[in-house]
Formats: C-alpha cells, sequence, structure tokens
C-alpha cells in the first residue's frame, strides 16, 4: 500500500518543538492544498492534536514521498527553527501507517490512554481534508475505517472507562496542588472544547467562584451558560481577572504567548503572598516558561500531566489488548479492501463489455422479430442477462479472491483478461504497478 505517515508526536518531541510546527486552523486549508500541490502526493490528511502533528499521505513512491512531505514540513513554516526537524520525526509505510493511525484513533497512542478526545479530532482532519479535496478514495475510505475502528474500541471495550483527557487531567493536576477546588477563584482562558471540558470538570470538583475570557465574548457566555455558574470576562481584563486567581487552565488556539511574563507579573504585583498556579493545555503553549520564575508562580504545560493520571490509565491498560485485536482485524479488513481494488477496473470493464455487447445482439434480435409480443422479449431479456450473469460470475469472484490474497498475481490475471476481451485498461493496470505501491 503506498500510504505514508510522517509526524513528531509527544513520543518523539517536546512541546516547544510541536508548537513550533502547529498548523493553527486558520490555515488548515491552505496547507493541505499546498501539500496535494507536490509531485508525488496524490492525497494528504493532516491530524493535528495538542501531542501530535502527523500527515497521512498516498504517494507514487515511498521515499520520494516522504521527502516531499518533510520539505513541507520544513518549508511551509517559516523561520529557523534552530534545530533539525528530522530528528523528532518518525515515518511509517505501507500496512504501518494504517495500523498507526488505527492505534492513534482507539486511543492505544495517546499520551492519556483512551482519551476523549482523540477520535473528534480524528474526524475533525478526515472533515478537513474533505473540505480541501485533499482527499481521494484511498484515504477517504481509511479515515472511515479508523472512525469506525476508534468507536468500536470505545463500545466493546473499557479502553474509554472514566472521563481522562487532557482537560480533566488539568483539573486532577490541580487538585492534587491545591487540595480542593472548593472555595478557589478559578480563571479559565480560552472557549474551545478543551475550555468547556474543563469548566464541566470544575464544577464537579466543586469549584463556585469562576471567570471565563476568550477573545470571542459570545463564546464565553455560552461556556458560563451551560455551566450554570461563574462570569464571562473579556480578554482585555485577563490581568484583572488573573490578579484574583488561584488557578489557571490556559487553552486557547493563539499563536502567541496570552500569558506573558509582563501581564502575570503586574497580576502578581497586586497579589505578592498569594500563590498561582498556572495548567497551560494549549499547542501553541499559552503561557511562556519564564512566568515560572516569577514568585510565587507555578506552571505545568501539556508535558508535565503524564504523571497525574497514572493511577486511572492503570485500570485502562488492561484493555489494551482487547483494543490491538480490533486494530488488527480493521487492518486487515482495510488491507483485503486495497488489494481487492486491483480488481475493481478489470471487473468493471469486463462487465461492461458484457452488457453492451448483450443489448446490441438484443436490438438486433428484436429487429428481425418485430412479432415478439412484450412479455417474450421480456423473457429474453431476462434469459440473456442471466447467462452474461453466469458466465461472469467465477471469473468476478476469483479476480476479487486472488486480488485480496496475492496482488501480483491478480495483476498478471487482469493483464491476461485485458488482452484477452480486449478491454484497452493497460494504463489502468500500469497505474498499479509502481515501485511505491507494495505492502
Amino acid at each position: 500500500m503506498p500510504i505514508v505517515c510522517v509526524g513528531l508526536s509527544h513520543k518523539t518531541a517536546p512541546v516547544e518543538v510541536r508548537e513550533r510546527h502547529a498548523f493553527p486552523a486558520s490555515r488548515m486549508r491552505e496547507a493541505l492544498v499546498a501539500l496535494r500541490d507536490y509531485r508525488v502526493v496524490s492525497e494528504a490528511a493532516m491530524l493535528q492534536t495538542c501531542g501530535r502533528l502527523e500527515i497521512y499521505a498516498d504517494v507514487e513512491d515511498f521515499e520520494s514521498g516522504v521527502a516531499e512531505i518533510k520539505s513541507f514540513l520544513g518549508n511551509f513554516r517559516h523561520g529557523s527553527t534552530g534545530y533539525d526537524i528530522e530528528s523528532f520525526l518518525y515515518t511509517h509505510l505501507g500496512q504501518r501507517a494504517v495500523e498507526h493511525l488505527f492505534r492513534v484513533a482507539t486511543g492505544l497512542d495517546s499520551m492519556l490512554i483512551g482519551e476523549a478526545e482523540i477520535l473528534g479530532q480524528v474526524k475533525e482532519a478526515y472533515v478537513a481534508a474533505q473540505h480541501a479535496k485533499s482527499l481521494g478514495k484511498t484515504l477517504h475510505h481509511l479515515f472511515r475505517e479508523a472512525l469506525a475502528a476508534g468507536k468500536t474500541a470505545r463500545s466493546q471495550t473499557g479502553i474509554a472507562r472514566d472521563s481522562v483527557s487532557v482537560a480533566t487531567a488539568a483539573v486532577d493536576a490541580a487538585r492534587a496542588r491545591l487540595g480542593t477546588l472548593a472555595g478557589k477563584s478559578v480563571l479559565v482562558v480560552g472557549a474551545g472544547k478543551m475550555g468547556r471540558s474543563a469548566v464541566r470538570r470544575l464544577r464537579e470538583e466543586g469549584a463556585t467562584n469562576l471567570i471565563v475570557t476568550n477573545r470571542t465574548m459570545s463564546r464565553a457566555r455560552e461556556i458560563v451558560a451551560d455551566a450554570g455558574f461563574g462570569e464571562a470576562v473579556e480578554l482585555p481584563g485577563l490581568t484583572d481577572a488573573l490578579g484574583s486567581a488561584d488557578l489557571v487552565v490556559a487553552s486557547t488556539g493563539a499563536s502567541h504567548f496570552v500569558l506573558n511574563v509582563a501581564r502575570v507579573r503586574d497580576a502578581m504585583s497586586r497579589r505578592p503572598d498569594r500563590p498561582l498556579f498556572v495548567v497551560d493545555i494549549a499547542v501553541p503553549r499559552d503561557a511562556d516558561p519564564e512566568i515560572a520564575t516569577i514568585p510565587n508562580v507555578s506552571l505545568v504545560d501539556i508535558d508535565g500531566l503524564k504523571s497525574v493520571v497514572e493511577e486511572k490509565l492503570e485500570a485502562r491498560r488492561e484493555h489494551v489488548p482487547a483494543v490491538e485485536e480490533i486494530v488488527a482485524e480493521f487492518v486487515q479488513r482495510f488491507k483485503h479492501w486495497y488489494h481487492s481494488m486491483i480488481a475493481v477496473p478489470v471487473i468493471a470493464m469486463l462487465t461492461q463489455k458484457a452488457e453492451a455487447i448483450r443489448v446490441a445482439e438484443l436490438e438486433r434480435l428484436f429487429a428481425r422479430c418485430p412479432e415478439l409480443t412484450e412479455r417474450e422479449r421480456m423473457l429474453v431479456t431476462g434469459t440473456t442477462m442471466t447467462i452474461v450473469s453466469k458466465m461472469l460470475h467465477s471469473v468476478v469472484l476469483k479476480m476479487r479472491e486472488k486480488a485480496t490474497l496475492d496482488s501480483d498475481e491478480a495483476l498478471s490475471h487482469a493483464r491476461v483478461l485485458d488482452e484477452l476481451f480486449e478491454l484497452n485498461l493497460s494504463g489502468e493496470i500500469a497505474s498499479l504497478l509502481p515501485s511505491a505501491k507494495s505492502t
């Protein structure tokens, strides 16, 4: 399968590297269109989360395809990085790329095993690629199967049991640090999905003093209204809100530090002896790491949350073998589907040619026998259709079976059928033979 995955994740790159290569949602379409225009990239999709950036592509050649994707990653983000990006990248080819996406969708590859958000993020990547028109038949089917695998894992195993997500982990980290959130003043910066999840968990933990601030005030008000408590504050009032907070959960989509040193230092000058705990779950990060040097300010970023949820994740790990079996089944299913495509053009053209011959001969017969009644014509038509169907039945079955078991032999059969029946498919058959098209 000429499918590749090139990416970096929480396993290979620290947050300061991941944030340098994060694509703002507003530029995702532009990025996919640019990627699709690379010479050997036939289809492309980009999966971006707080823990990973991965590009999936259907390519004409593995070596050239991977090289072009790496070039894209290096060139699309302007400015010097000061490091070699390849040292943080991983590459999966063919079946390994398919398996990796299924592991991601089922939550096996997440920083928080079975995390709640990942399946929705895979769906968002799929929808974004559809909008950018960067998907073809292969990746369209691949992502549909990944979503199905993720849903199956969640419905048939306990991999997603208990509410463990990045947002809930942030609140758990705060509770571990502060002891209790009851009576604490909490500031949530950002009104996206993460912010909404954090507010729900804060309510469960007994928080009653809540401020939500966001660039778009209407979204901040929506979260407060849904939560049933707290107040929405405009972003220019962030410094004042910081001055009264015990805990900050930051999760905006900004490309710059929202919680910069000057702003936090100004806020702390108003309450110098009162500690401030900041949990930054955004990528790119919302909080400048330097704010941790300000007296009485503590900071945890997304990579610092790993140890917080170890106890809860232990119960989920017992379900990993069952999820791995589901992944293996879906990989095999996709593999069979992919190889069966070899037979599609031959079967379609053979059926089309047989049908054309049947219709032409039937028309000649009816022209020579105008005395046939409508019922007699229907009987003759039905008989000819049955003959063609039975003649092609074994050929179609054998081609499909051979395609799923032995692609090389299936291609050989396709050539023979093309020559014997003059299907004129040599061009389409040749397109199935690039060196990359192997498992």
